[in-house]
């Protein structure tokens, strides 16, 4: 039982080791003809942790959750912006072309 509860603890752990970054990417738009900029969220991994002990452990893995929580809001209103602006932009290069 009580591996059982480590080996939970430990995928918990590395799946809250996570943070939501956004990233810009350039795609072909065959329509118009042009590359257009685009953002994605992507997921990167944080260091896990080797060795913790009992409230050491959920006081950690709270903190890592937060964090992911924290950046999957920030890094998601960042890419809804930036995918608004570049729709903008691919609007004004479509329409010249």
């Amino acid at each position: 039982m009580a591996s059982m509860k480590r080996g939970t603890l430990s995928i918990i752990g590395l799946l809250a080791a996570c943070v939501y970054v956004p990233r810009t990417t350039s795609v072909y738009d065959a329509q118009c003809n042009i590359y257009a900029r685009q953002m994605n969220l992507e997921v990167a991994q944080l260091g896990g942790f080797a060795r913790c002990v009992n409230e050491g452990c959920v006081a950690l893995l709270v903190g890592m959750g937060a964090v992911t929580a924290a950046s999957a809001v920030v890094s998601g209103s960042i890419v809804v912006a930036g995918n608004v602006v570049y729709w903008f932009e691919k609007q004004g290069q479509c329409a010249h072309q």
